[in-house]
């Protein structure tokens, strides 16, 4: 499988260029299917596994942590931990539980909040670090100073090998960055925002009251501007709608242009006889700058599908007629 690289500058690792989310697991998807999908990934040479410490709390019976326990119970099972890359997330869990979740009801990112959620995150994964560490929304109650000297001492612990963000604008995501640079601390080496072939009406509400952000035309062009940040996608399928006839658009996604878009997805997928799901994986894969999908699978062939975009070139003529539609 193709690697993209995640550095700060100083730090750097090798990571699949695809990634695999795994939100639901322990939750939706049971422990054995889990393991399943996690030994399928690493044998066809993927290696980023992607979670956080809220998975998957709005879940019936559900609380937060499950995903990261059977990470870690399924890492200490195969005796494969420097194989792997682990990432979490942190900020984003419900500061009161027995609140609305809200954007306003989130933990947050103050120190005491990044070293109290970080190490319970490794307990809960039996780990002794983690390799990249998210500020899994953005907090503008706290300063940034304060944030990310946090995360740098995570890091000069040895608890946290990168550190990166989610659901933050391109503005403060190049602040903290900024700001890290001058106080000598760690910046953040990667970003991760909502992304798909269609866009999405809720994504244009501005912060602070939107939870999740979108990748936007002006973090592609902040990230070709610097070889130090790299660009994640996380909801990329729509959850199944792009192939599904029992998986109609979401409301969100059900836009004046999405047919006309769809219908080219669709004759580009038949042209390189592939699935609709495996040109959106394909076309984020080989966008400038590329950009890493973080998959959502709950079966192994739903994963094998998806492995299937690792090898499925999109060249310039079908490019275009994909962005254009």
């Amino acid at each position: 499988m193709h690697q993209q690289t995640l550095t700060d500058g100083d730090r750097s690792r090798d990571v699949s260029a695809l990634c695999l989310g795994t939100m639901f697991f322990g939750t939706t998807v049971d422990e054995q299917t889990a393991f399943a999908i996690l030994d399928r990934y690493v044998e066809v040479g993927g290696n980023f596994i992607d979670t956080a410490n809220c998975y998957a709390f709005w879940v019936d019976g559900g609380a937060g942590g499950e995903s990261e326990q059977v990470i870690g119970r399924w890492l200490r099972s195969r005796g494969i931990r420097d194989d792997v890359v682990v990432a979490t997330k942190l900020g984003a869990g419900p500061r009161e539980p027995a609140l609305p979740y809200d954007a306003h009801n989130r933990e947050g990112l103050s120190a005491e909040v990044i070293e109290d959620q970080a190490h319970a995150s490794l307990q809960r994964m039996g780990l002794e670090h983690v390799d990249l560490l998210y500020a899994h929304a953005d907090d503008r109650q706290t300063r940034l100073e304060e944030t990310t000297d946090a995360f740098g001492r995570l890091i000069d612990a040895g608890d946290v090998g990168l550190v990166a963000a989610s659901n933050h604008t391109t503005w403060r995501l190049t602040l903290a960055r900024r700001i890290a640079e001058e106080r000598g601390r760690p910046r953040y080496a990667a970003i991760q925002q909502r992304h798909s072939y269609l866009e999405a009406r809720h994504l244009r509400e501005h912060p602070p009251d939107a939870i999740q952000l979108p990748i936007t035309p002006e973090l592609l062009d902040y990230a070709r501007s610097t070889v130090d940040l790299a660009v994640l996608g996380y909801s990329v399928l729509l959850s199944g709608a792009y192939t599904r006839p029992d998986r109609p658009l979401p409301e969100d996604y059900d836009t004046p242009g999405a047919p006309a878009r769809l219908a080219t997805l669709d004759k580009v997928a038949a042209e390189l006889d592939a699935t609709p799901n495996q040109v959106v994986l394909a076309w984020m894969m080989g966008g400038d700058p590329p950009i890493i999908p973080v998959l959502g699978v709950s079966s192994v062939d739903q994963l094998d599908e998806c492995l299937g975009a690792a090898d499925l070139h999109i060249d310039q003529e079908l490019r275009e007629r994909l962005d254009e539609a």
